[in-house]
Formats: C-alpha cells, sequence, structure tokens
C-alpha cells in the first residue's frame, strides 16, 4: 500500500522550527530536569553511589536565575535569531530565518568593533589618570620608578596587560622604562604613554622636572579628549539622521499593515515583491555604510 504525504503548509513547518529551537534553548538555560528515577536507572541502583548526585527539581526562583545569567551571558547577536523567528512566523516564509542566520556574524562583528573603541577610550582614560597619579606621587617625594609603579596600580584594570606588567617590572629592576612605555603604548588608546617615555628620557639624560614635563602632558590629553567629546556632540544630529534614515523602510511597512495590506506577504511570496525586497536591502545596506563612512570621515579629519 502506497503512502502519500501531505505537504504542510509554510507557517506550520516556521511554527514547528521556532517552538524547536526554542525548546532547545529552554533546554540550554537550564529549564530542563532530569527525573530522579531516570538518574537511578542509567547511573546505578537506589543506596548506591548514584543516590547522593541524584539532582532534585530545581526551584523556580533558582532556575530563573540561572536564565537570567545564561542570557546575560549569551551574546548579543543571537538575539538576531528570536527576532528573525518572529518574522518568519508573520511572513509564513524561511528567508527572514535566513537573514537571521546571516545577520549574526555580521552584528558580531559591529558589536566587537564597538566593544574595542570602548576599550579604547578607557585606556586613554586610564592613562590620563595615570599621568595626574604620577605627577602628585612625585610632588609627594617619590620617587620616579615607584611614583610609575603606584600610577599603573591606580589605573589598574583599564590599563593592564603583560605590556604593563613589563613597565612595571623595568620601573623596580632599573630597566629600560622608556622603552617599555613605547611598546605599551602600541595598546589602542595607549598612546599617551609615548610622551610619559619622552618626559622620562628628557628627565633622566637633561634632568629636566619630570612632574611638569607630565602637567603639560596631562593637559595636552585632556584637551584632545575635550576635542574629541565637541566633534561628537555635533555629529550626534548626523548619527540621528542615518539612525532615521536606516529605520524609514519598517515604519513604511508599520504603515501598510495599518492601512489594511498584507505587506510581508508580499514582499515573500511573489517574484515582484522578492526583487523589490532584494533591490530594496542593498541598497538601504550601501546608503547606510555610506552615510556612516561620511560621519566617521568627518570624526576622523
Amino acid at each position: 500500500m502506497e503512502m502519500t504525504l501531505i505537504p504542510l503548509p509554510m507557517g506550520v513547518t516556521v511554527f514547528c522550527a521556532a517552538v524547536s529551537a526554542g525548546l532547545a534553548v529552554w533546554h540550554w538555560v537550564g529549564g530542563g530536569s532530569v527525573s530522579r528515577r531516570a538518574e537511578l536507572l542509567f547511573n546505578g541502583t537506589v543506596g548506591g553511589p548514584a543516590w547522593a548526585g541524584v539532582r532534585r527539581k530545581t526551584p523556580p526562583r533558582v532556575r530563573a536565575a540561572a536564565v537570567r545569567k545564561r542570557l546575560t551571558e549569551l551574546p548579543k547577536e543571537w538575539f538576531c535569531l528570536p527576532v528573525a523567528a518572529v518574522c518568519a512566523l508573520w511572513g509564513e516564509s524561511v528567508l527572514p530565518l535566513v537573514a537571521g542566520a546571516v545577520a549574526v556574524p555580521l552584528v558580531g562583528r559591529r558589536l566587537r568593533a564597538g566593544e574595542r573603541r570602548r576599550a579604547a577610550e578607557r585606556r586613554a582614560e586610564a592613562v590620563r589618570g595615570l599621568c595626574d597619579v604620577f605627577v602628585g606621587e612625585l610632588r609627594a617625594g617619590a620617587q620616579p620608578a615607584e611614583g610609575l609603579t603606584t600610577a599603573i596600580r591606580a589605573a589598574r584594570p583599564d590599563l593592564n596587560g603583560s605590556e604593563i606588567a613589563l613597565v612595571v617590572a623595568d620601573a623596580r629592576f632599573g630597566g629600560d622604562v622608556p622603552a617599555a612605555l613605547r611598546k605599551a603604548a602600541r595598546l589602542p588608546g595607549a598612546e599617551g604613554l609615548v610622551g610619559v617615555a619622552a618626559c622620562w628620557r628628557v628627565a633622566v639624560d637633561g634632568g629636566a622636572g619630570l612632574a611638569a614635563g607630565l602637567e603639560r602632558l596631562g593637559a595636552t590629553l585632556r584637551a584632545q579628549r575635550d576635542q574629541r567629546d565637541a566633534l561628537r556632540a555635533q555629529l550626534a544630529g548626523a548619527w540621528s539622521t542615518v539612525v532615521v534614515l536606516a529605520l524609514l523602510p519598517l515604519v513604511g511597512l508599520a504603515m501598510g499593515w495599518a492601512m489594511g495590506a498584507d505587506p510581508m506577504d508580499v514582499l515573500l511570496h511573489t517574484p515582484a515583491g522578492l526583487s523589490c525586497l532584494v533591490v530594496g536591502a542593498l541598497l538601504e545596506a550601501a546608503g547606510f555604510w555610506w552615510a556612516g563612512r561620511i560621519v566617521r570621515g568627518g570624526s576622523a579629519s
């Protein structure tokens, strides 16, 4: 007897895929618990060693805390997948899921670039604080090596790494401190350490005041920070314009849905809609990249 397979609608298929993914995530974050009978069946007998390791049912409060902890540890780019699943259920198509999977590495790279930029800014602020603490230690009568060590300790953890540890070691044991400072200045945001190395070299070779040079260096670094902050404030309006232009297609979809139309069905299930979707996505990405390049060029100049 021949069996006939009944094809499922696309919406049912996408819904089953989303439910399966949700169950997998729930089990990953600790929602599933193994019963005592199952553990005894597969691990041993009652009263044996397996009885002491039986996992009881987790209280809801502890389970909720574990879920929150796992979600906070989850990379933020993976949240593109739930949004894509919602769009897939709405449009009854697998194309949003494919787009969400493609967006995960792109968004992750963008987020990591932002984290590196923020780390560089914190490192630059730590260098400015190092200059202030170093000057204070020198004014209080500390030796340069001791003052530099104290200043580096005060600047941690934003100013940390093997290069910084090498600076501390050279300062303690009479090594080449300027060379170690120049090597540590290769870290993003720590370029001000080149000035500290120059002040140290001038003070050791020429007998000039180290504290006075560090004060001028700190003032210069603070002036550069203020100039960069003022430029960012001026470019905030341009960035807002870029974001608004990037969100206009979503506003258009919402307006079409509010007027009683079904834009998702047209975009995902008709050849003309698919063509418009592809061309529009490419133009949107190109426009967003070009606008961002213009704004970043203005901030770098």
